[in-house]
């Protein structure tokens, strides 16, 4: 008998849900909150309302192009944290609701865990390999940069992490300095295509063992702009394409430096990125010559499964499911939720 799981996530400002059958993904839709653009950031009330509205909708789609009535699910499996507390709870409670009207079982996810998990989602293809293990994964987003070392699907270690902003952080606020729009990420990695790389040089924070640092390079970059601006105040306007391309490099140097150590002292022979910067061009180049130098197994997302979304949340319910780890309903969802 098939095990079907079905995946909520709604950990930030994307309602999504996915369908997953014996580890394949056979839907994943995304609802996306356009109305944080104007604020330069998410507002979490916003989010939390916009999910409310989102939410039957969204599963509604999922299930119909799946072509998976209700009665079929084997489990609902839904991002318990980390997270915004409201919009979480929006997930949390329909997952619960939707589970004790179809008498299933309820999965809590880590939505970290999550990312990671979508290089062991099973394709009809005959080039798909899966991951070995042990199995190294660079996980960067707007929230989190970690090494993670996985052992075995359920089984991961943090080896390093961020011991002050995140890279992705680091990205959109540089960006906002600019006067970039919202996120500021993507936009960085579209100008940067007309830039030179080498034209401005930021500081690399020096941080011991596998952890990273990237509050330095913000400032650094702030006070760099501070002091070319009092001489030409159109300098960003003049430079933004090179400024995009040199600040990117800066931080990608920093990732590719720390994974490179940690596969060594790790000696693993397949390594990944997941997350949302894992969408960033120029870092998916830099990890296929990483893999290219070192010769190992390199796994890159597919672009739709960088940001957040449902078929992560899936897959990962779907191994806990194997592995018979259910929820117990009265568990809350968590902001910050342990590894």
């Amino acid at each position: 008998m098939s095990v079907i799981i079905l995946g909520i996530e709604s950990s930030c400002d994307e309602t999504s849900a996915s369908v997953v059958k014996d580890g394949y993904v056979i839907s994943n839709y995304i609802a996306n909150q356009t109305i944080h653009e104007k604020y330069g950031g998410v507002v979490p009330e916003l989010a939390s309302r916009a999910h409310q509205q989102n939410i039957i909708p969204v599963v509604d789609i999922a299930l119909k192009e799946a072509g998976v009535e209700l009665n079929q699910i084997s489990a609902i499996a839904f991002t318990r944290g980390p997270g915004l507390l409201g919009a979480l709870l929006v997930g949390t409670s329909f997952a619960k609701g939707l589970a004790l009207s179809l008498n299933i079982p309820i999965i809590d996810v880590n939505h970290l865990q999550a990312h990671i998990l979508v290089h062991f989602i099973k394709k009809d293809t005959s080039d798909f390999q899966m991951p070995k293990f042990p199995m190294l994964c660079l996980l960067v987003s707007g929230g989190h940069t970690q090494l993670v070392l996985i052992e075995d699907f359920l089984k991961m270690e943090i080896i390093g992490q961020t011991i002050d902003d995140a890279a992705g952080e680091a990205f959109d606020k540089c960006a906002k300095i600019m006067g970039l729009d919202y996120p500021g990420g993507p936009i960085v990695d579209k100008l940067a295509q007309a830039g030179d790389p080498t034209a401005f040089k930021f500081a690399k924070p020096k941080v011991d063992g596998l952890d990273f640092s990237f509050s330095g390079l913000k400032t650094s970059f702030l006070y760099f702009l501070r002091d070319r601006l009092q001489e030409d105040h159109n300098f960003i306007e003049n430079n933004r394409e090179s400024l995009c391309s040199s600040l990117q490099k800066s931080i990608i140097d920093i990732l590719i430096d720390k994974t490179k150590k940690a596969i060594k002292q790790t000696g693993v022979t397949s390594f990944g990125i997941a997350g949302g910067v894992s969408a960033n061009s120029e870092l998916r180049k830099a990890v296929q010559a990483l893999g290219k130098e070192l010769k190992l197994d390199v796994y890159i997302p597919e672009l739709s499964l960088t940001t957040d979304n449902a078929a992560m949340v899936a897959i990962a319910g779907y191994y806990k499911f194997l592995n018979n780890e259910f929820a117990d309903h009265g568990l809350a969802p968590l902001a910050r939720m342990p590894f």
